[in-house]
């Protein structure tokens, strides 16, 4: 007896327990997406969940720390993901706090959620570098100006966060995020993953995870184990339940809290003792939106009407709501709202599954009439958007008013870089108009601001909408070219090219200028599909643009660029080195505009190159990248340094090339591009490291294959033949070179690849195949008087001349190279002097070019090329000892902590560098605690000595 009394006492307790944690009658407090709390001296407890409570634990004391940490807690709706936030808050009271939540009727709405959580770090906004601080006030509203890139507007609101850590560790809690609108889910997602050694903890709550968070740390959260469903569902039913019964309900509630809670809310006793009322055929949010429902049946006509008032209020303001009950005369209904909702500072209703339930079981009719009376009430001066959309889901059919006003929310949208709500707001006008041409006008303009925003789907529905509808010429050019740019930024392979050129060629009769541009666009996607391009590739773009019209009055420096790149293909290289060297030197100048350079810059420096301008090169590629850094471009600045890091590995700068290489990826990993890493092909080939060099060759042409980029493909076959060379394997060579050269002989790479294969034909003893490629590789410089192609030319003329004319010639490459930035080719004329003179049995005068070779090998930190003339100073009978770069100072610091060292010693300051590499300052700086220790060194000034040198870019 005394044992059975033990066990009740035992089991009243856990009860006891379980109620306080749960809620239970007079006591249970509002619920909390599942977890219910006791009210304890002002405090809320939350019992159980041992492990979940464990993982937010280690997290907090993380952050208390001084670590970053990022967790999205999931599960079905509720499961208790909010109260597991709460709790985690309230083990962080020590922690600085913000918090937001996603509203599901605001997801169409421009950085709305970003608004609750950064409102209270405005006040910081002129802390955070220029280029961010505009960014923000542009989405905010706070100043005018250009639509930011979605990018810096992250890289703001992690100097926002970082800034707001930077003396008391900080908890960033966002719940509801599966209903965060998308500018700010992208926004979150991109500073989740940036988050370094910022002490902040940023923690989201969400029933699915949508792709701008699929990646993240996460903690699955299920129901209740099997004993305590059980007990907290004794917790909620006042009579004792059949067993068969509250075995049914535990089984298909899986232990959900809020479904133990609220299911049976509402039925008599004989309906759950006998399971009459038990739902079936439902899914469980279902069943648990049905159980909020009968409550709601139960109240008044007027209170029904308010809830559903509330349910179609996105915002939770209660100022709003009142009004709109006023509009619908009942506001006396406020006072009678029976716990399903709370209206004090904000507008709460118990659960979020009490709003879906009551907006998703009204009529459309009811619907309606509520939107009209919120639209009333919105203040048409101060928030013109969400009355727009309140008009438009009261309207009941075709309205070119309503339709007009949502237009001019969309291009608001956009001017604050919101492209998702622009695009909304365009799709939500389309269904509203009811005239057939000015709805396709409108669905075009939804599918551009759905490109912008990345919603390739919806820009595609749009454009059928418009194709649909009585389209002109110019409309469906408009279509084409839309078409044609979202297959270029989905994937830059192989099917935009044509699309473009269809594009250019059907607006051409409209506007010579678009048509132009189109071309140029045409031209772009075409080199990137090089020879994998599908209906159209370079040959039949240029084809088209020479008889392009021409401009009027005036051409711009895009013009030259386009009729330049044209006649390489329609005339050759030689007829098209004037107009080369002009497009190429007006790019790297200032008088070309900022969005010229942003567009066809990286063009330019194609255009350099193919006319042997290694100057117009660097100042091209320079420009772009700056222009692009200035106005956070990230999608252009993914190609620009790629680009810029080709030039600078040319020219032997392997620090810098190294710091773009980190930049490049920095981006890529920021944005997703599908720029394939062009610079560190150049770099890893230069370097000759063959276990890191052939892995990227190879993965780089899988995926270029795959992805439909030619050109790609090309410098991963040149790249390869140069790093067989350096290593003496000049079989193998010589086929991966005669590939690159034969693949679209009119562009640079080719060029390049032909110099490669009169060595790797030379040294292979095939005279023939040498002769034949330096034919070629002499017909490409035929037209141009720069060093950097009459080097190579004499270089290659060394290898197959013979006596006394092959020592002129390598005498002619050692001086012509001498004058130029490109010491890694410089270095290779030197060795190629000094084996001929070896062989020559020269060997005094072969030590002196070998010595030289060597030394500048070392230097750059070619370190196949380095071994190679090594061997060779080893046959001349000079012992050399192996010297690398790795032994430089430096060498033991990763990619990204040379990049920050080069940056800071150039003279950045930490939030500059940040801005640079997607970083925190909290990150920058501790990078450079751990770049300090590693070269022994205490301060930033000590870094000049450190890391000497200069950027290849800088004259």
């Amino acid at each position: 007896m005394v044992k059975q009394l033990g066990r009740l006492y035992a089991e009243a307790d856990r009860l006891t327990g379980l109620r306080a944690a749960f809620g239970r009658s007079e006591r249970r407090t509002v619920a909390d997406n599942g977890g219910f709390r006791e009210r304890t001296a002002g405090q809320r407890r939350l019992l159980g969940r041992q492990a979940e409570r464990a993982v937010l634990d280690a997290l907090v004391a993380d952050v208390r720390n001084g670590a970053s940490q990022v967790l999205v807690v999931r599960g079905e709706a509720g499961v208790g993901k909010s109260a597991l936030l709460h709790y985690a808050t309230e083990s962080a009271a020590d922690l600085r706090t913000l918090r937001a939540v996603g509203i599901e009727s605001e997801m169409e709405l421009a950085f709305a959620a970003l608004h609750q959580l950064c409102a209270p770090l405005l006040d910081r906004i002129d802390q955070i570098p220029e280029p961010q601080r505009r960014a923000l006030a542009t989405v905010f509203g706070l100043a005018p100006g250009p639509a930011p890139d979605r990018f810096m507007v992250g890289l703001a609101v992690l100097s926002l966060l970082s800034g707001f850590a930077e003396k008391e560790p900080a908890l960033v809690v966002v719940d509801d995020a599966q209903w965060l609108d998308t500018a700010t889910a992208q926004t979150l997602g991109f500073v989740a993953r940036r988050l370094r050694a910022d002490a902040v903890g940023l923690l989201f709550g969400a029933r699915e995870v949508g792709l701008e968070l699929k990646g993240l740390p996460e903690l699955e959260v299920d129901g209740l184990p099997d004993d305590d469903a059980r007990a907290l569902l004794g917790s909620a039913v006042e009579f004792l339940l059949d067993e068969p019964i509250r075995e049914r309900l535990v089984a298909e509630t899986r232990g959900n809290p809020l479904a133990l809670l609220e299911l049976p809310r509402g039925l008599t006793a004989t309906q759950l003792a006998g399971g009459f009322g038990l739902l079936g055929g439902q899914g469980l949010s279902g069943r648990i939106e049905q159980s909020f429902l009968r409550q709601a049946d139960a109240l008044p006509a007027p209170t029904r009407q308010l809830l559903l008032v509330a349910a179609a209020e996105p915002v939770g303001d209660p100022v709003l709501v009142r009004r709109a009950a006023d509009h619908l005369g009942i506001a006396a209904a406020l006072a009678d709202i029976h716990g399903l909702l709370s209206l004090g500072q904000r507008v709460t209703f118990r659960h979020p599954l009490v709003r879906s339930a009551v907006y998703g079981s009204a009529s459309a009719t009811e619907r309606r009439a509520v939107h009209l009376a919120l639209a009333e009430a919105t203040d048409p001066a101060s928030d013109p958007d969400r009355r727009a959309w309140h008009l438009a889901a009261a309207a009941d059919g075709p309205d070119e008013q309503v339709a007009a006003e949502l237009e001019q929310s969309a291009d608001r949208a956009q001017a604050r870089g919101g492209f998702a709500a622009a695009a909304a707001f365009w799709q939500r006008a389309v269904a509203l108009t009811g005239d057939p041409a000015r709805r396709s006008e409108r669905a075009l303009a939804g599918a551009h601001a759905s490109l912008r925003a990345g919603a390739f789907g919806n820009a595609w529905s749009l454009l059928a909408t418009a194709e649909a509808g009585p389209l002109d010429d110019l409309g469906r050019a408009r279509v084409d070219l839309l078409r044609a740019e979202a297959a270029f930024a989905q994937q830059r392979g192989r099917e935009a090219p044509g699309l473009l050129l269809r594009a250019a060629r059907t607006v051409e009769s409209l506007d010579a200028r678009v048509a132009r541009e189109t071309y140029l666009d045409a031209w772009s996607a075409a080199l990137f599909a090089g020879r994998l391009a599908g209906a159209a590739g370079l040959r039949e773009v240029s084809q088209a643009a020479t008889t392009a019209p021409r401009p009027d009055p005036a051409p711009r420096s895009s013009d030259v660029l386009l009729d330049a790149l044209a006649l390489v293909f329609a005339e050759g290289r030689a007829a098209a080195v004037p107009l080369l060297k002009q497009a190429a030197t007006a790019f790297g100048g200032s008088e070309v505009t900022a969005e010229e350079v942003l567009r066809w810059g990286w063009l330019a420096t194609a255009a350099a190159a193919t006319a042997w301008d290694f100057e117009s090169c660097v100042a091209a590629a320079t420009r772009q990248v700056e222009t692009a850094r200035a106005a956070g471009a990230l999608a252009v600045l993914a190609v620009g340094v790629n680009v810029l890091g080709q030039v600078v590995a040319l020219a032997g700068d392997f620090a810098e090339a190294s710091s773009l290489r980190a930049e490049a990826e920095a981006v890529r990993e920021a944005t997703g591009t599908h720029v394939l890493p062009y610079g560190a092909l150049v770099l890893s080939a230069l370097r000759g490291r063959v276990d890191e060099s052939f892995g990227l060759i190879d993965d780089t042409i899988a995926r270029a294959t795959t992805e439909g980029q030619g050109t790609a493909a090309q410098y991963a076959r040149w790249t390869k033949s140069v790093i067989l060379n350096a290593l003496g394997r000049y079989d193998e060579a010589l086929l991966w070179a005669t590939s690159a050269a034969e693949d679209t002989p009119e562009l640079f790479v080719s060029s390049w690849a032909l110099s490669e294969q009169v060595e790797a034909a030379t040294r292979s003893g095939r005279h023939r195949e040498a002769a034949a490629a330096w034919a070629r590789l002499r017909e490409s410089t035929a037209a141009t008087d720069e060093h950097w192609g009459l080097g190579l030319e004499a270089r290659a003329r060394a290898l197959v001349r013979r006596d006394a004319d092959a020592e002129r010639a390598h005498g002619e490459a050692v001086e012509l190279l001498t004058g130029t930035r490109l010491r890694p080719d410089l270095a290779r004329a030197h060795l190629l002097y000094g084996e001929w003179l070896r062989r020559e049995s020269r060997r005094r005068d072969a030590r002196t070019q070998l010595r030289t070779a060597y030394d500048l090998f070392t230097s750059i930190g070619m370190e196949a090329f380095a071994e190679r003339a090594r061997r060779e100073l080893h046959a001349t009978g000079e012992t050399v000892r192996r010297r690398t770069a790795t032994s430089s100072a430096g060498g033991e610091l990763t990619p990204q902590e040379r990049q920050i060292a080069v940056l800071v010693r150039d003279g950045l300051s930490n939030p500059e560098v940040g801005a640079r590499l997607f970083l925190s300052p909290r990150t920058v700086e501790w990078h450079l605690r751990k770049i300090f220790d590693k070269l022994s060194i205490s301060s930033r000034r000590q870094l000049r000595d450190a890391l000497p040198g200069t950027s290849a870019t800088k004259p």
